[in-house]
């Protein structure tokens, strides 16, 4: 099942002969960062330009590095404190879009304000229900187990300042089975994520979303 709900002006512009530089921001391992690295590998028009990320020992580096792709590493206080040094960052790559995959940190106003609606965030949820801050990641799949739900999914949405509650671009579910434990869900909200953030991305930036 899938759900559209949005459209822009910028999604009416022609980018077919301009290249896109894309920022993923990642705090941890970084899968869902490497499958959307390799979807755009080849890409005419897109391209994973940097990868930035919260920890100078998160895993997602160590995929960047082997991708072949630039990181940059900005700790806590450097987001708490506004962001200019990660705006600066951004502005030297020449970043177009900003894509949140499993990052925690919370993205200054500033980020938000240079790229309006160019900040994408993929929540492991059929939001609203089962957002806002400290929900991610287990966190959300024991919450859905342990309320009984009959279906989950993913959100994938345009960020603003408050948790979770950006505009929806799209919904996509799947079945929770009475039987399903928290991995369980992990497992099929993960292949979601998997099969549609890196088009749905795609479709955004090309203007069919």
């Amino acid at each position: 099942m899938r759900f559209l709900a949005h459209f822009s002006p910028f999604c009416a512009l022609d980018l077919s002969n301009m290249t896109k530089n894309i920022a993923i921001f990642a705090s941890g391992s970084g899968s869902n960062a490497e499958n959307i690295i390799r979807y755009f590998m080849d890409h005419e028009t897109i391209r994973v330009a940097l990868v930035v990320s919260t920890r100078s020992n998160a895993f997602v580096l160590e995929r960047s590095e082997t991708l072949g792709v630039p990181f940059e590493v900005f700790l806590r206080d450097e987001w708490a404190s506004g962001g200019a040094n990660v705006l600066a960052a951004l502005q030297r790559y020449n970043i177009d879009f900003v894509v949140l995959a499993g990052f925690l940190a919370h993205i200054p106003d500033a980020i938000l304000h240079t790229y309006p609606d160019k900040v994408i965030n993929i929540h492991p949820s059929l939001l609203p229900k089962y957002g806002g801050k400290g929900m991610y990641g287990d966190h959300v799949h024991e919450a859905v187990v342990a309320a009984r739900e009959t279906e989950t999914g993913i959100t994938i949405h345009y960020l603003n300042e408050r948790y979770d509650e950006g505009e929806v671009i799209v919904q996509v579910a799947c079945p929770v089975l009475p039987e399903d434990t928290p991995q369980d869900v992990a497992a099929k909200v993960h292949a979601l994520e998997y099969e549609h953030y890196p088009q749905v991305i795609e479709e955004v930036i090309t203007g069919l979303l």
